[in-house]
């Protein structure tokens, strides 16, 4: 591992990017902010609190599956990987790096939505750690997939489009703001290929808002290891 390098990628893509560029945090706020408002509209607050927590999961989720697109421009129009196939630096110093730039855009996301937490006063410090601990491991999975995604297309034209599209089915489909307990379990089952799905029901189970599904836990961890293994496999650390 190259902690230099990863600081500085990460720091310089995604820390520094996001003083400059705020367009990027509006962009990342439209969506989950917009179906806040709907779903308060429409359940006239019942389940405000799912909103809020699925909140924070769409925003690492999201920002991470649609960043496919800037991984897969800088492989192939700015050959940024040729740079370092001779040098130190690893293909998981370079994905451990976009993967903290990722996260960056997401952090004025996840101060909206904490602020909102804290008015209905949804945090302890237990349930807090916890929801820490899972943004974490969704972060790293919905990363892994952004790889696998980016390192699969051929052409750039193509990833944005790509990368919209999954990044939209596998944040809004899965129960990030409504209930899980609304789903039959084969439908929860199917939909947990998507790492959004068991960080969305163990985030409700530990904030007390849906019954506990333990079982969730042992699938984040291992789409964690799976996701992360298939992108180390697949990442083009030279074009031929």
């Amino acid at each position: 591992m190259n902690p230099k390098f990863i600081a500085a990628m990460s720091w310089y893509y995604g820390f520094s990017t996001l003083k400059r560029s705020y367009s990027y945090v509006i962009v990342s706020l439209m969506m989950p902010l917009t179906i806040l408002f709907i779903v308060y509209i429409i359940s006239h607050g019942a389940i405000i609190e799912y909103a809020v927590l699925g909140g924070f999961i769409i925003m690492i989720a999201s920002n991470s599956l649609s960043s496919a697109g800037d991984a897969a421009f800088m492989r192939l129009q700015l050959r940024i990987q040729d740079l370092f196939v001779d040098t130190s630096i690893t293909p998981m110093d370079y994905m451990l790096a976009l993967t903290i730039s990722y996260a960056a855009f997401a952090l004025p996301g996840l101060a909206i939505f904490a602020v909102m937490g804290i008015v209905l006063k949804m945090f302890t410090i237990l349930n807090v750690l916890l929801l820490i601990a899972i943004l974490i491991m969704l972060l790293v999975s919905s990363s892994a997939i952004s790889f696998i995604i980016s390192s699969r297309v051929k052409h750039v034209r193509n990833v944005w489009g790509i990368s919209a599209i999954i990044s939209t089915l596998l944040t809004m489909i899965p129960p990030t703001f409504y209930p899980y307990t609304y789903l039959p379990k084969i439908a929860l089952y199917i939909l947990a290929l998507s790492p959004a799905t068991p960080a969305a029901v163990l985030a409700q189970g530990y904030f007390g808002l849906a019954p506990k599904m333990l079982s969730m836990l042992g699938v984040l961890m291992a789409e964690v290891v799976i996701y992360m293994v298939i992108a180390r496999y697949f990442v083009r650390w030279r074009e031929s």
